[in-house]
């Protein structure tokens, strides 16, 4: 397990110490960065960090609230393998979410949320046609999380988080395919043409479309890489 000091990663001491790890180890997790079935040491990773184990501690309970860690009396914690059941169960809670969602913005979408969803777009094109998925991500995220906050909503997507890291890390995976992100943009693009028609209908079926992305390619992958799926 390589993390950089505490200080080389943002953490600020003047801020809730717990929440800035939980985000940093989630972010290594559902990256790969931290593997699958990988052992967490809490001891170790208040050393590297340098900070007391009790932040550390926090972070771990709520990873393994979203069951992408794994904790075993006696034995330790761990990254949790990719198990396709939970992501299937993922793709379904966000499914039903994001699609009342996408309904919801189309029934009278706002001026600036259109903006936003325009810039992101272009932005995503950019990042697809360079082929550069580290690029891809955070603007696919800032897409779907514009929605949510665009109808007044922002404890939606902090439900939405809570319940998609398994399928974030599937989709982290087919982010590397060139084509792929091309093709997610298209989709992203007939979203934004929906709600902005203000077509609740349109819109409601291109979300629930775009999310069933992921199930096209789970089972590939878990054949292509089976150390890291359960």
């Amino acid at each position: 397990m390589t993390l950089p000091p505490a200080a080389d990663m943002g953490i600020d001491p003047k801020q809730p110490i717990g929440a800035q790890v939980y985000v940093l180890l989630k972010r290594m997790i559902l990256s790969l960065a931290l593997k699958p079935n990988e052992a967490l040491s809490e001891k170790e990773l208040s050393l590297r960090l340098g900070i007391s184990r009790t932040p550390v501690r926090e972070a771990l309970i709520r990873l393994a609230d979203e069951a992408l860690v794994d904790v075993f009396p006696q034995r330790g914690t761990f990254v949790s393998p990719i198990r396709t059941s939970e992501v299937l169960e993922a793709q379904f809670l966000r499914e039903a979410l994001e699609a009342a969602v996408a309904r919801r913005a189309a029934e009278a979408p706002s001026p600036k949320l259109l903006r936003e969803m325009s810039a992101l777009l272009k932005r995503q094109q950019q990042a697809a046609v360079a082929g550069e998925p580290e690029e891809y991500l955070p603007l696919d995220e800032a897409f779907h999380r514009a929605i949510s906050d665009g109808i007044a909503m922002p404890r939606a997507w902090r439900l939405i988080q809570s319940v998609k890291g398994q399928m974030d890390r599937v989709r982290f995976l087919s982010l590397p395919n060139k084509p792929h992100l091309l093709l997610l943009t298209e989709q992203h693009t007939e979203i934004f043409r929906a709600i902005e028609a203000h077509d609740p209908d349109r819109a409601e079926a291109a979300m629930r479309h775009h999310l069933r992305e992921v199930l096209k390619t789970i089972h590939e992958l878990a054949a292509e890489m089976p150390s890291i799926f359960a």
